[in-house]
């Protein structure tokens, strides 16, 4: 719908420096109708089409398309971070870190990865503005990550309840341990991963007093966290090849549709050597955190299948 230019309001934009009036020339001399701009309907405060609304003012226009949003106005500047990111002139880096500063004042219970996605940020970054800001509400004890749960800050008490669960329980599944120990599915994986390596279930850091509280791994000395190597160890791509030419050969799977179905799949959804240099290099920098966290989503999935599976062998027996 249109409405009258005159309505609308330029307030709280989350560019420090405002208009570029070069961009809204460039916008003015556009032939045909500009897009329609997003308005909080409660305020009529435009949230993305500044420029837009310029230009059309440059044109003489007195009416201008507009889309409207009914949410509070807290989300009304987080939709116009990210709207800004998403295409136009691009927001500084200055502009980002000033919006990411005033959700944290606001928000403080919010994640620094939930943060970080919302306004186009490293999350490490956001942790360090966090670090040097002052709420005046205190540090809460737990934030809300972008998936709606609620998580501790510290994970120390949840990873020694888990390691207490893997002690009493040791095939217990990843669900199960998360959901006793109350920690995130992926906490429980790498305190698994640690008690098996013989490991300390809260990492060095965390605490100076570690000791691992497993009858298993008591006995065991506790070990630097291992070095990170290249994204696709080459060792393991040589196992799942094998892996993957071993089922192709079995007839139950090559001679019927569902079986080579799922061929097809296992297939399509590797990584091989020859992917690792693309993979990595062609994610733009600001979208490496949404990626990195689509990543780790598929992976907490084919954690959860792989348990699944186990779990019907275990039942075959």
């Amino acid at each position: 719908m249109h409405v009258s230019i005159s309505s609308l309001k330029l307030t709280d934009s989350p560019r420090l420096d405002g208009e570029d009036p070069a961009h809204t020339r460039l916008l003015a001399e556009v032939t045909g109708p500009l897009p329609p701009i997003l308005v909080h309907r409660p305020t009529m405060r435009v949230i993305d089409g500044e420029h837009r609304l310029r230009a059309a003012l440059l044109r003489g226009e007195r009416t201008l398309a507009v889309r409207f949003f009914d949410g509070d106005e807290d989300r009304a500047f987080l939709l116009s971070v990210q709207a800004n990111l998403a295409h136009g002139l691009p927001l500084s880096l200055a502009d980002r870190k000033a919006a990411a500063l005033r959700v944290i004042e606001r928000h403080p219970d919010w994640s620094d990865r939930g943060i970080a996605a919302a306004v186009g940020l490293a999350d490490s970054t956001v942790a360090g503005i966090r670090q040097n800001t002052a709420t005046g509400n205190g540090e809460p004890t737990a934030r809300i990550g972008r998936d709606g749960r609620v998580r501790p800050i510290d994970s120390t008490q949840g990873r020694l309840r888990a390691s207490r669960v893997l002690a009493d329980k040791p095939h217990a599944s990843l669900r199960e341990i998360a959901k006793e120990a109350g920690i995130a599915v992926g906490t429980a994986r790498d305190v698994r991963d640690r008690v098996r390596r013989g490991m300390d279930p809260v990492p060095g850091n965390d605490r100076k007093d570690a000791t691992i509280d497993t009858s298993t791994s008591a006995s065991q000395p506790v070990e630097p966290a291992p070095k990170l190597g290249p994204p696709f160890p080459r060792g393991k791509l040589t196992g799942l090849a094998t892996t993957l030419q071993s089922l192709k050969n079995d007839p139950s799977l090559r001679f019927s549709d569902t079986g080579r179905r799922l061929l097809r799949w296992l297939n399509g959804h590797a990584v091989w050597p020859e992917d690792e240099a693309w993979l990595v290099s062609s994610v733009p920098p600001h979208c490496t955190v949404l990626v990195a966290d689509i990543a780790r989503q598929y992976a907490e999935m084919w954690q959860e299948y792989a348990e699944v599976l186990e779990q019907r062998s275990q039942q075959a027996m």
